[in-house]
């Protein structure tokens, strides 16, 4: 029990038990578009509206040791989200908010013949990258360091595109995807792994959940339409995203 404490703890602090997108201060372009409203930040939002969402609060470099935890793989079975996005061994796969590349050098494996582009906007998580990919002896790993608007993936380059625990923090979300759909392929997918806002057991900050419905409608803003939610995963939605016809 005191452990589950200690772990539930660590989780509300951290925010989420994913990758690192944005730096921990609240960056963020002016709004030219008229996309985002303000309102008084909540406990664990920003105070930055869009579609009706108040972007959470992020979680910057300091959290990585929680990102390379022992006891990852066992609370979030990442190996049951690692099968679900059935990847082709010569696969591009941009993984958004690659922190440590938890996932990153995992997914290279599985795509021998292709490459990952780990994408961080933090220039020591780009260093953690570099690190691994030595360690890990993965030459298929591409670290990208990106702005809170633009990943900077090459246009029309990438299979899948996939953000674990990410997309919720990101402080301007529709300039961000609108790069995002620019570099998939014909047939490329984009999948968003979030904490189930559906599901008040989830223990985790309201601001660091998502709905299928927010996240679809989001989504649907940018042109591409939910192909999947594939719920194999005990806490998070893996939602599967392809543009529309």
């Amino acid at each position: 029990m005191i452990r589950y404490v200690f772990l539930l703890l660590l989780t509300t602090v951290a925010c989420r038990q994913g990758a690192s997108q944005q730096s921990p201060t609240t960056t963020r372009t002016p709004d030219t578009a008229g996309y985002y409203q303000t309102k008084t930040p909540a406990y664990d939002g920003i105070g930055r509206v869009y579609m009706g969402r108040e972007i959470s609060e992020v979680m910057g470099h300091l959290g990585a040791g929680w990102l390379e935890r022992s006891e990852r793989q066992q609370e979030e079975r990442t190996d049951l989200l690692a099968a679900a996005l059935a990847l082709k061994s010569t696969d591009v796969v941009a993984d958004i908010g690659a922190g440590t590349g938890y996932f990153s050098f995992r997914l290279a494996r599985l795509v021998p013949q292709g490459k990952v582009l780990a994408v961080d906007i933090q220039p020591e998580m780009i260093e953690y990258l570099e690190a691994g990919k030595r360690k890990n002896k993965a030459p298929n790993v591409e670290p990208v360091l990106g702005t809170i608007t633009n990943p900077k993936l090459p246009a029309n380059s990438v299979d899948l595109v996939l953000m674990v625990d990410a997309y919720h923090e990101f402080s301007n979300p529709r300039e961000m995807m609108e790069n995002i759909v620019q570099s998939l392929r014909p047939g490329g997918r984009v999948v968003l792994v979030e904490y189930r806002a559906e599901d008040p057991n989830v223990p985790i900050k309201e601001h660091h959940k998502m709905s299928e419905a927010q996240a679809t409608k989001e989504m649907k803003a940018v042109g591409l339409r939910l192909l999947k939610n594939d719920k194999r995963l005990p806490q998070q939605h893996i939602l599967i995203y392809g543009k529309g016809e």
